[in-house]
């Protein structure tokens, strides 16, 4: 068994906090309606329910990664912690102790500034059956399936619209839509500026490019649902359907945010700024030349000056931003990864990929981080490498 130690114990030791908790809990939503709200600070995350989708290859990366090793004081907590501390140990690692006040002290605890723009399935499974939930969305809300041209049963939650994002950008370079356009089809979707959208799809990069569109187009209120739908799904299939109503109109021009988007020559003027950043999110072969990432981009290399953010594997890996489970890697993590890159929220961050879906998941994170001045370069290295040959 696991020995107690205080935080300031830990502290005084130099030690490691992990918690084991799931990734709403370790962000900020509160357990219930009014219960403790975010994590100890410093706290590292890797939750219990991970280690099935982690080998020993896995955790041993994880924990290299966070620069861990056998004579790190390692403090748990949370659901679980027991057989985290196990599998730590089994990997020749010090997870010998337990922290004894944990989440004792709310003035102390963190939480992501917009952990409620990432919202857990079992917050929505209890919001569309009428059940009183922490930070419920003002109004008629709408919970939307983001779809990529074909319908995917597996994933629609029963009583949910769906919206093709195929409509929300057009050739030839995969550009967002002109705004009448645009404005037409959220008015369509009875989307007004103060409509709350919560968005969930198979394909999460395709959602959070029509989550980002959608803030440009002036939306106050977007959400993702944070992790897979297509294992979860089912906890929905007998929900009561939001409550719908007939196409209206948006409430205000649109674009209402045109500084969440940036044009070819806004981009290239952030590339002479000390204060700014154009962060490619592509993956290191892209970034580094080694191939375009796309079939229709003939090109190769990236945009000069140009800082790496980050992705994956592949146009559609996004594995760096992602815990095993699906879920959005921590405020920490991602802040670390990006800190590393010289990407910092002090700076205008304008983040760019192929063609917008990879930099609009990188936008979103930020924007949950709270970082107060992001973008999408819209273009992204489809348009800047005809332009600039």
């Amino acid at each position: 068994m696991a020995l107690p130690l205080t935080l300031r114990q830990v502290q005084q030791q130099q030690g490691v906090l992990i918690d084991t908790r799931n990734s709403a809990l370790f962000n900020g939503w509160p357990m219930g309606l009014t219960g403790t709200s975010g994590h100890e600070p410093g706290a590292w995350h890797l939750a219990s329910d991970w280690l099935d989708k982690m080998d020993d290859e896995a955790l041993l990366a994880w924990s290299a990664s966070r620069g861990l090793t056998p004579n790190s004081v390692i403090a748990l907590y949370g659901e679980g912690c027991e057989r985290v501390a196990e599998r730590l140990r089994q990997s020749g690692l010090n997870a010998a102790f337990i922290l004894s006040d944990a989440l004792t002290e709310p003035s102390r605890l963190v939480s992501l500034p917009g952990f409620r723009q990432r919202v857990p399935l079992q917050w929505l499974h209890q919001l569309m059956h009428g059940k009183p939930v922490a930070a419920k969305p003002a109004g008629e809300w709408h919970v939307i399936e983001v779809i990529t041209g074909e319908i995917n049963a597996c994933v629609h939650i029963p009583g949910t619209a769906y919206l093709d994002i195929r409509q929300l950008e057009s050739g030839p370079l995969w550009n967002v839509v002109p705004p009448l356009q645009l404005r037409s089809v959220l008015e369509a979707q009875a989307i007004r500026s103060d409509t709350p959208v919560i968005l969930y799809g198979h394909n999460l990069l395709a959602t959070a490019r029509a989550a980002h569109i959608l803030l440009y187009a002036g939306v106050e209120d977007v959400r993702l649902l944070d992790g897979n739908p297509r294992v979860d799904a089912f906890c929905l299939q007998h929900a009561g359907a939001p409550a719908t109503s007939s196409p209206a109109d948006f409430g205000m021009p649109v674009p209402a945010q045109p500084k969440l988007l940036i044009n070819r020559v806004q981009a290239q003027g952030m590339l002479q700024r000390e204060d700014a950043a154009l962060v490619s999110i592509r993956s290191w072969q892209e970034h580094s030349g080694q191939v375009s990432g796309y079939a229709y981009i003939s090109a190769k290399g990236d945009i000069p000056g140009a800082r790496w953010g980050h992705a994956g594997q592949g146009k559609n890996g996004m594995q760096d931003f992602l815990n095993p489970d699906g879920t959005l890697r921590s405020a920490e993590e991602i802040t670390a990864m990006w800190q590393a890159q010289n990407i910092t929220l002090e700076q205008d961050v304008a983040f760019y990929c192929g063609t917008g879906w990879r930099a609009s998941l990188a936008f979103m994170c930020a924007r949950a981080m709270g970082w107060p001045r992001i973008a999408v370069y819209d273009g992204g290295w489809f348009e800047w490498s005809q332009f600039y040959k």
